[in-house]
């Protein structure tokens, strides 16, 4: 579809919200999957905007004359000529590689230009810079940020920035926000426009280049816009919502290593790093430190504690614990990993935590036997901590 001058523009919602233009040739950029997820138990519940969760949109939920049914708005993709729109460099553009290393779980994402920035100094130009955040998540604990790029509105970065601990399962299911800032020595920062990349668009190790209209964040639905049995549905949904995502509520990521090691059997176990750790303290970070236990242990001697770093919410650790154990008997083991927040003088809080065995479930349960197939192997992988507190961890 093409807008052409003095013509009257008109499409559906569903039709509007998926339109994403650049200057130059006709490329599609985004699909509405983008901003707003299916409905479904399993899927990702979409990012936040002003600290307001973003609910599914629903037909007729924002106004507009669009008809289309909720799975077929969500598949909607619509192009148009961008030298016919007045609106969609209103922003400026924005210009950036993403890379996904699958061996060593990081995601590496190079900022490089941004062109024709909106002014938003008195002097008709911007301090321009870049945030990334991962959607759902906390904003804090992953953001990353660029350098600040001084009066101008076409600012030229080269930055890469990177993401470690990011899985397979955090490619399909998670959206990159890049948001584009104004700082104000002064007064607040300021936003400018963002752009948002699902994950699952970058293939493994492979460049994908991406040259992007900088937009609004999209809208939450007006409850004064909707009927009495729309409203009713979108507060069902944001309830919903909410328990899902405190239930299955990320806390972190923790990359353990594994060595069963011969002909002294024994069990090694490397405690490298934690990655986007929950902030726990007022300051906005955590003094965090991890805790390993092998369960059962009737005499209570499988603890070993690593020591507590700083302020941080990526802390590096590189500690090792040896358990003394035959491979026969490390099967019915259970290895209880926990991440804690250190607090002086009173108790500690518990940050989130992982369980491996053979009865475990999804990495847990590969990375374990990984190790008990390949004995003398040393095997690293990264783990999701949830915030579910074994019922047998202690505040010590």
């Amino acid at each position: 579809m093409t807008v052409r001058k003095g013509k009257k523009l008109s499409i559906s919602i569903q039709e509007h919200m998926a339109i994403d233009v650049c200057p130059g040739p006709i490329r599609p950029i985004r699909t509405i999957s983008a901003y707003f997820p299916r409905l479904s138990p399993t899927s990702e519940m979409g990012g936040s905007v002003g600290g307001r969760l973003l609910s599914p949109l629903l037909p007729g939920v924002m106004g507009g004359g669009g008809s289309l049914s909720l799975q077929s708005s969500l598949d909607t993709s619509v192009e148009i000529n961008s030298s016919d729109s007045d609106d969609c460099t209103a922003l400026g553009t924005l210009e950036f590689d993403l890379r996904y290393e699958q061996a060593s779980c990081e995601l590496h994402c190079t900022i490089l230009r941004a062109k024709g920035l909106k002014p938003m100094d008195f002097n008709g130009l911007a301090d321009p810079y870049v945030k990334l955040h991962l959607l759902p998540g906390a904003c804090r604990a992953n953001k990353l940020k660029t350098k600040i790029v001084r009066n101008t509105l076409n600012p030229v970065w080269n930055e890469t920035l990177t993401y470690v601990g990011i899985t397979e399962e955090d490619m399909h299911r998670k959206t990159l926000r890049l948001s584009v800032c104004d700082e104000d020595k002064l007064t607040h920062n300021e936003f400018i426009g963002e752009s948002r990349v699902p994950l699952k668009r970058v293939k493994p190790d492979q460049t994908k280049h991406f040259h992007t209209c900088l937009e609004h964040p999209p809208p939450l639905p007006s409850p004064t816009a909707m009927g009495a049995a729309l409203r009713g549905i979108s507060c069902y949904l944001r309830e919903w919502e909410n328990e899902q995502l405190n239930s299955l509520e990320e806390r972190g990521r923790l990359l353990l290593s594994l060595q069963f090691l011969t002909p002294g059997e024994g069990l090694c176990v490397g405690v490298q790093r934690c990655a986007h750790l929950a902030a726990m303290d007022v300051n906005g970070f955590s003094d965090p430190y991890v805790k390993t236990y092998l369960k059962p242990d009737t005499q209570k001697k499988s603890k070993h504690k690593t020591a507590v770093i700083k302020k941080t919410l990526n802390p590096e650790f590189n500690e090792e614990f040896f358990y003394e154990i035959s491979l026969s008997e490390l099967s019915n083991k259970t290895l209880e990993v926990t991440v804690w927040d250190y607090d002086l003088g009173r108790s500690n809080d518990f940050i989130g935590g992982v369980c491996l065995s053979c009865h475990s479930q999804g990495d847990a349960h590969r990375h374990w036997m990984e190790c008990l197939k390949n004995k003398g192997q040393r095997v690293e992988r990264w783990h999701v901590l949830t915030n579910e507190l074994p019922r047998s961890v202690s505040h010590d």
